[in-house]
């Protein structure tokens, strides 16, 4: 076991202590990712079957990190048949393997928030409600928020402080809104992201068979990022690990930055409350930064009440000074930092990547690009409209998503007139409310006029019948293409390749927008050539991935020359040399 070697004696402890509860408290900087991974391929080691093995990680790309890591030091073939990923990813698999169980079917569509908010704009439209007040935003986190407590619509509906809450908010239908938006996802069989943790709550607690297949199956659990849990994604860990309790979380209560998404401090700070026998391993070395942060970050830290005591050190030099800069306007911040980025970058020959720019949100990089564009610095801002909410990506992904799940109606509202086919809306909102009163989808509604009949006029529902006509012959393919065939004659047959490529004076705009076509057609065909030579990979299987994406497996700093400008919370697990912290 060679690879040990490349730990110091903290590290090696935690990694050779893999029986009954154990947490590691991990300082930034501290190896903690290495620990993980070598605590598995121990494991391994020690001959743990690795289908006994779950691995919860904070992004896609960092379990893909870490299998292939433990390939290279114990064998491909073994890290491959760990359960390793997200909890979204990992569960939704979970999900469509009991879908049948929920009321869902086991392809269902997962909606990212931009078509949640759609949808609940449709209801609030529907039920003649303030868009003001009841801003589509707001209604969406309220709801959020439910899930990640575990609250069913039928509780939320029944609890007198909510509703009381509600009122005082001056949205009185919150819980009637709720209750349509879960009506409208079952019916168009699909879930958001936060119904994949509180179904999979939902299921390991109404089915005792299910919760006992899965704590047999993973008999060792391995959480990163504790921190960060929320009360949905705790309560899973737990009824997991309840049979046989060897569960190793890391984190660190310093680093617990994302409570704004639900996350729960308290998961960690309370582990010795759910674990009384557990074991506790500190990795207090720093790696990764000077003497002086190190320094000037224990200070703030040592002022918590409420914590997890540790001493992080380093062995790094001294460095540079942390540096206050007082500005009194935003636009001279802008200018200030900007000014600073050109002289560092001139007197000592810096390159612009060792440069970054961090904020609270993404709406403060104004005064800062204008200054940096002024000074003819390149930049690059992360966290940005991401390649997969492009709208011409969105549109053809809709496509998809349909010929997968013709009930997805925020897919169909999307692309039931684009290419444009002289569908209106007005047609498509008779569609919608016949779909409300004989209570079935839209799809049910298109496909058959007679059985529900609704206002649209003749003309139109030929025009219709071509569509679903058309949509059908996509998914009679399905499990015959491929998942680049298939997404290739789509692209061709829907149009939206004619569409793109008729006028032959296209702007820059327009070619880019057909570039990110082809590219994300040549993205499907690589995933097609990276799977094994003898497993199909359909299109469905490519939407599933497609869904699953975070905005950190999405996009990361690249090598190119440019001053990198993210939010702070986007930054986390990145190094520059030179960091500014503005706003």
């Amino acid at each position: 076991m060679s690879y040990l070697n490349e730990l110091n004696e903290s590290q090696i402890v935690a990694v050779e202590n893999i029986y009954g509860p154990t947490m590691v408290i991990a300082g930034a900087g501290s190896g903690k990712t290495r620990v993980l991974t070598y605590r598995i391929a121990y494991m391994l080691d020690q001959g743990i079957d690795p289908f006994n093995i779950l691995s919860l990680t904070f992004t896609n790309k960092a379990a893909r990190e870490m299998t292939e890591r433990i390939g290279q030091i114990i064998g491909g073939t073994e890290a491959k048949n760990i359960t390793m990923g997200t909890f979204h990813s990992v569960f939704s698999k979970i999900l469509r393997f009991n879908a049948d169980r929920i009321g869902f079917p086991n392809n269902f569509t997962i909606y990212d928030t931009q078509d949640s908010k759609s949808l609940i704009k449709d209801i609030i439209k529907e039920y003649n409600l303030d868009d003001k007040t009841y801003k589509a935003s707001n209604v969406f986190g309220r709801i959020s928020a439910a899930k990640n407590n575990l609250i069913s619509p039928e509780a939320y509906a029944l609890n007198p402080e909510i509703i009381q809450e509600d009122k005082q908010s001056r949205r009185p239908e919150m819980a009637r809104i709720y209750q349509a938006y879960a009506n409208r996802c079952q019916k168009s069989g699909a879930m958001d992201f936060d119904d994949l943790l509180y179904f999979t709550n939902v299921l390991l607690s109404n089915f005792p068979e299910v919760l006992h297949y899965y704590q047999q199956k993973f008999k060792y659990i391995l959480v990163d990022e504790y921190q960060d849990t929320n009360y949905a994604q705790y309560l899973i860990v737990k009824k997991l690990a309840a049979a046989y309790e060897n569960i190793c979380v890391v984190g660190d209560d310093a680093q617990s930055i994302y409570s704004f998404r639900g996350a729960n401090i308290e998961n960690i700070l309370n582990f010795r409350k759910d674990y009384p026998d557990f074991k506790l391993y500190k990795l207090e070395q720093n790696y990764r930064s000077s003497k002086n942060i190190v320094e000037a970050a224990n200070s703030v830290i040592k002022k918590n009440k409420d914590q997890i005591t540790k001493n992080v050190w380093t062995d790094n030099i001294d460095g540079s000074k942390i540096k206050v800069i007082r500005t009194l306007t935003d636009n001279e911040e802008g200018r200030t930092i900007s000014n600073r980025i050109f002289d560092v970058k001139q007197s000592d020959a810096k390159d612009f990547n060792e440069f970054a720019i961090l904020y609270r949100t993404n709406k403060q990089s104004r005064a800062f690009e204008e200054a940096l564009r002024k000074l003819n610095i390149p930049y690059k801002i992360y966290g940005g409209l991401s390649f997969y909410q492009r709208k011409e990506i969105k549109d053809l992904l809709a496509y998809f998503r349909l010929t997968a799940n013709q009930n997805d109606e925020e897919a169909l509202k999307r692309v039931i007139n684009y290419p444009k086919r002289a569908i209106g809306k007005t047609s498509i909102e008779n569609i919608i409310i016949a779909a409300n009163k004989y209570n079935v989808s839209m799809w049910q509604v298109m496909s058959d006029f007679e059985q529900y009949p609704t206002d649209v006029n003749n003309g139109t529902k030929q025009k219709i019948y071509d569509f679903v006509t058309m949509i059908n012959s996509f998914s009679a393919q399905l499990n015959k293409l491929n998942a680049f065939d298939l997404a290739n004659t789509i692209a061709k047959s829907s149009g939206i390749i004619r569409e793109m490529t008729a006028d032959k004076d296209k702007g820059p705009e327009e070619v880019e927008r057909f570039q990110n076509v082809e590219e994300l057609l040549a993205g499907i065909q690589e995933f097609v050539k990276g799977s094994d030579s003898d497993e199909f990979k359909s299109l469905a299987d490519f939407m599933i991935e497609v869904a699953l994406l975070t905005d950190a497996d999405e996009e990361k700093p690249d090598e190119r020359n440019h001053v990198s400008m993210m939010t702070i919370h986007a930054s986390k697990g990145l190094e520059f040399k030179h960091v500014y912290i503005v706003g």
